[in-house]
């Protein structure tokens, strides 16, 4: 049953809106109301009017309520990105940079323990308060700084994850960081970029593969089946490696 203060995922239609669900408060969408008093008490799943409320998904909770002052790692990337770190309950994970915390959230959800770095301080603060704010992040800790600077063990991670701009520069630190045999990641929005991390890599990482993830959604009227009108298209250029014992 839904309660006072539950986040609820409503549709109307094809939109979408998540809401703090307080007896006071509505929505209102092409002159239609629905009252959260009306939805407090009642099943997951409802249907009120033209409105249908859900329990949202951690990817609802990152696309509608996540505050953004950097562009996210969309949902389509985040969730294949920890599948390919083989992110689990026993996973201690690095990540830098965590911008505004989407990516962090959906390793936190799955590994056992997430530690992220972000040299920008808004970015920072943006991240903890987007973890607060749904109740997520119990099991990450933030670092603000260089993850260059940083003083960490030598094998002290399971898998990373890196988003900065050029990671060429910290491929020897990461290495280092690296367990045996670990799996890293990388987010490059460029060719160019991508060929500097290409040669950088050699040596200290195989198992080399470069993707790109396209997601393409359709229309579910049955009277007019067809691909929407827009899509997300090239989003970022994803590199994973493995690291290589000396």
């Amino acid at each position: 049953m839904f309660k006072e203060g539950d986040w609820a995922l409503i549709r109307y239609r094809e939109k979408k809106y998540l809401r703090k669900l307080m007896p006071k408060d509505s929505l209102s969408v092409r002159r239609e109301v629905l009252k959260f008093s009306e939805v407090i008490g009642k099943p997951e799943g409802v249907r009120i009017g033209n409105f249908e409320v859900f329990r949202p998904t951690l990817e609802d909770t990152i696309v509608l309520g996540f505050e953004r002052k950097t562009q996210i790692i969309y949902p389509k990337d985040a969730f294949y990105i920890a599948f390919k770190l083989g992110a689990g309950r026993s996973s201690k994970i690095l990540e830098f940079g965590t911008g505004s915390g989407a990516l962090c959230a959906v390793l936190s959800r799955l590994a056992g323990e997430v530690h992220t770095y972000e040299v920008v301080e808004e970015f920072h603060k943006l991240a903890q308060r987007n973890m607060r704010r749904f109740g997520l992040g119990e099991n990450v800790k933030f670092y603000l700084g260089d993850f260059l600077e940083a003083q960490v063990e030598e094998g002290s991670f399971d898998a990373a994850f890196v988003d900065v701009r050029e990671p060429v520069p910290y491929l020897d630190k990461l290495h280092t960081s690296l367990k045996n045999g670990a799996p890293v990641g990388f987010l490059l929005p460029t060719t160019n970029q991508v060929v500097d991390l290409l040669r950088g890599l050699e040596g200290r990482f195989g198992g080399v593969e470069v993707v790109e993830i396209m997601l393409r959604n359709y229309k579910t009227v049955p009277e007019r089946f067809r691909p929407e009108d827009t899509m997300v298209g090239h989003t970022a250029y994803l590199v994973f490696a493995r690291k290589l014992t000396p």
